[in-house]
């Protein structure tokens, strides 16, 4: 009690001038995302709380923001870092700069390969970073009775971890047949965190089910891929996180919904995107400014990056640059364009200082594929009938179509056929838990040659490979047992090109810097074999979640999502 109270003293006195304060802003003009209006004066900062604003301060340091508009720092709502394919530090170091100040994540990923321990690693992250690393508990590892993952994580296992510091509640539950049909698992989950924070995913979810689904005490939705979706969530009480990831890109359609009337329900996420992404396009900002450029009014914009975020997810000590908030501040030269001139993340200044004295914490997941070692004879399908079931890529989405094509049978096996954008699908098990191989057909990469596979695979992350030569793609998938997963691009027995993922398969240990021009060789060998997607590894990655309509691939098989069953 006794130092709470002296923290609370120190905050009055400077917050009236009584003494200097830790650290002053001046210069600048505040932005308030409650009135709209901006507010001239200092901004004073005791520790890691604002404690004053719209007046003149004495700092023990001062910092020039002349001409400068501060607001508060950007939230991302719902995202999994390890799509960053760097580990925790690393995106802290390659997106805090860009303004975002908190990340409310999911680390399901990597729970999904090591369980428990992969969400014990990013507590422990979160304890070191500049951003304020919010972890989420992973609802759904694996994310269905459909696929093999590391492992399987109950009720029981979330409990012990329900309280760390960097929590805030449950994370996506992706498992929504689950819910409405009231699996015991379900509901082992959702009765643990009844009355505290649980985040949804329902992709095209409606009517009574959808009612139901939020009956249950979810929250929040990032899977609404068009407006009349979104309202209709809305309309229910979620708040609607519009989402633009590297794959999943719904801003433009849902960009219409975001007005200053709804802005205080819709919030800003990214769920996965990768550093070449961020590089060439930005993060949060990159969201803030296209909103803006569509016509979204900018306090709208502002307030979805940052209040409605803190307010969704009970954050009552950010989402303003107010007194008696957490000093997370965006310092932007253009409102417009969200140039971002400073970052300050609880009172510290945001930079290669700042970054070098955070500490540093050891990988985890080192040789985690398990892969058994596969042929050309491996990637055979097996078959007695023409007619075929093929998954559609929709680009920029993450739904699939399920389309019908007939493939002729040869030597009792149905050959890829590229002149038709026909090409292998396989799923292979990576955990050494039962070592299975599934194929099938996809339609939408534009391949016409060699083999393109990798280890980050949705969600029980196994190896996906695409392609249309067996042996390229037996030697792709080799190739990832032996770099400990990643990314691998082969071609006529000849490896084009990789880029080593092996803390669990899903991140590097090298710099952010380093993974994105890694991306970049990799997309331009896979443009080489023909590839029209723009971002074809998290695509491929997808083809794999059995929780996204319409039609999917696990290690299991081909899955249709909309009867949520096994199907070949």
């Amino acid at each position: 009690m006794p130092d709470s109270q002296d923290r609370i003293a120190r905050r009055i006195a400077q917050g009236r001038g009584d003494t200097p304060a830790d650290l002053v802003l001046r210069g600048g003009t505040v932005w308030d995302l409650v009135t709209g209006e901006h507010v001239p004066g200092d901004v004073a900062i005791c520790g890691d709380t604002i404690v004053g604003i719209g007046a003149d301060y004495e700092g023990s340091q001062v910092i020039d923001v002349s001409g400068l508009t501060l607001v508060p720092g950007f939230i991302d709502t719902h995202l999994h870092i390890e799509s960053s394919m760097v580990t925790p530090l690393e995106f802290d170091r390659c997106v805090t700069p860009r303004g975002i100040t908190t990340a409310i994540c999911d680390p399901h990923e990597i729970a999904n390969v090591l369980g428990t321990d992969g969400i014990r690693y990013f507590q422990e992250a979160s304890r070191l970073t500049l951003m304020d690393i919010r972890v989420q508990l992973p609802s759904c590892v694996p994310s269905s009775p459909m696929e093999t993952a590391g492992a399987e994580i109950a009720a029981g296992d979330l409990a012990p971890l329900m309280d760390h510091p960097s929590g805030i509640g449950l994370a996506e539950f992706m498992n929504f047949p689950g819910v409405i049909h009231r699996d015991p698992g379900c509901l082992d989950k959702l009765a643990l965190y009844e009355g505290r924070h649980v985040d949804g995913h329902c992709p095209l979810l409606s009517g009574r089910d959808l009612n139901a689904y939020v009956a249950a005490g979810i929250r929040t939705e990032h899977e609404a891929t068009s407006a009349a979706e979104a309202r209709k969530k809305l309309q229910r009480g979620m708040r609607v996180l519009i989402r633009e990831g590297s794959v999943s890109k719904d801003l433009h359609a849902l960009a219409p919904l975001l007005t200053e009337r709804t802005s205080a329900y819709i919030c800003l996420c990214t769920d996965d995107r990768n550093p070449l992404d961020i590089h060439e396009h930005g993060h949060l900002d990159y969201m803030i400014r296209t909103l803006i450029g569509l016509g979204v009014p900018p306090l709208a914009a502002y307030r979805a990056a940052s209040l409605s975020g803190a307010e969704a997810f009970g954050l009552k000590d950010r989402g303003l640059v107010a007194p008696g908030r957490r000093a997370d501040i965006v310092a932007l030269s253009s409102v417009e364009d969200c140039r971002v001139a400073r970052v300050f993340c609880a009172g510290r200044a945001v930079g290669a200082e700042a970054f070098a004295a955070r500490g540093s914490i050891a990988p985890i997941g080192r040789q985690s594929v398990k892969a058994p070692k596969v042929s050309a004879e491996s990637f055979r399908t097996a078959a007695n009938r023409e007619e075929t079931d093929v998954i559609g890529i929709r680009e920029g989405q993450i739904l699939t179509d399920h389309l019908t094509e007939t493939i002729p049978i040869e030597d009792g096996d149905k050959r890829p056929d590229p002149a038709r954008d026909l090409v292998r699908i396989a799923v292979v098990e990576r955990h050494g838990r039962n070592g299975n191989i599934a194929t099938g057909f996809v339609k939408g990469f534009g391949l016409k040659a060699g083999a393109v596979a990798g280890t980050v695979c949705h969600d029980h992350h196994n190896i996906a490979c695409v392609g249309v030569d067996y042996a390229d793609m037996a030697l792709a998938a080799n190739r990832l047992s032996e770099i400990e997963g990643g990314f691998v691009v082969a071609r006529d027995g000849r490896i084009l090109a990789e880029l080593a993922l092996p803390v669990a398969g899903l991140m590097s240990l090298r710099p952010f810097e380093e993974v994105r021009d890694g991306l970049v060789t990799l997309r331009a060998a896979a443009q080489s074999l023909g590839v029209t997607l723009e971002e074809p590894f998290l695509q491929l990655a997808f083809l794999a979640l059995p929780v996204i309509p319409a039609l999917k691939i696990t290690d299991r098989g081909l899955v249709d999502v909309t009867r949520f069953e096994i199907i070949g």
